[in-house]
């Protein structure tokens, strides 16, 4: 009888407990505060104003090397930076897991590759990326001026870790950032992304 109870209360405790519920592309995105590789503090409220893209960062995952060894995800950020873009790469891998690094040797990777974010932000403990529901990386999340999410998922239509294949894919970044900043509406807003699993 005793079991029997427990499993009740357990069975309704479960029923009535907080959802946790992912961000939705149209609506406002998840606010956040997080530091960078030089300790500096960044709030996506800062950037209220721009477009901001966020991109999921795992310089060990191969799906994440096809966009940076070719040079592509460089490219991306150089060019929308350059359009008054924000861009913020975060990593949510943590200690002990793939992709987690001290912030030195951050930089030491961001130099030997080029990258080019606005910062590289470090979200150790996954608050961050449990908050959007970031599952692979790289993911991608993009928020316009007014502070809503207007694209999430995958960087773009070619779901390999092949560079060759960068080429002929769409991609979202690009799609999403010239329709939304051409005053345009976003033709694709949500994809399923692909890549390695987000190292929580």
């Amino acid at each position: 009888m005793k079991t029997l109870l427990l499993t009740l209360t357990l069975s309704i405790a479960g029923l009535i407990a907080p959802v946790l519920a992912a961000v939705e592309v149209g609506k406002p995105a998840e606010g956040f505060s997080l530091t960078d590789t030089d300790g500096k503090s960044h709030s996506l409220a800062d950037f209220k104003g721009k477009y901001v893209v966020l991109e999921w960062y795992n310089p060990d995952c191969p799906f994440v090397k096809k966009h940076y060894d070719s040079g592509n995800m460089q490219k991306l950020q150089k060019e929308y930076t350059g359009k008054d873009v924000v861009w913020l790469s975060i990593n949510s891998s943590a200690t002990g897991k793939q992709g987690h690094y001290s912030a030195d040797e951050y930089k030491k990777i961001a130099t030997d590759k080029n990258t080019a974010p606005t910062a590289l932000l470090l979200d150790h403990d996954g608050k961050v990326g449990k908050a959007y529901d970031a599952k692979t990386t790289p993911e991608i999340y993009i928020v316009n001026p007014e502070g809503n999410l207007i694209y999430k998922g995958a960087i773009d239509s070619k779901s390999t870790s092949e560079q060759a294949d960068i080429a002929s894919s769409e991609n979202y970044v690009k799609s999403t950032l010239d329709a939304a900043m051409n005053g345009k509406p976003v033709a694709v807003s949500s994809t399923k992304s692909y890549g390695c699993s987000v190292k929580y």
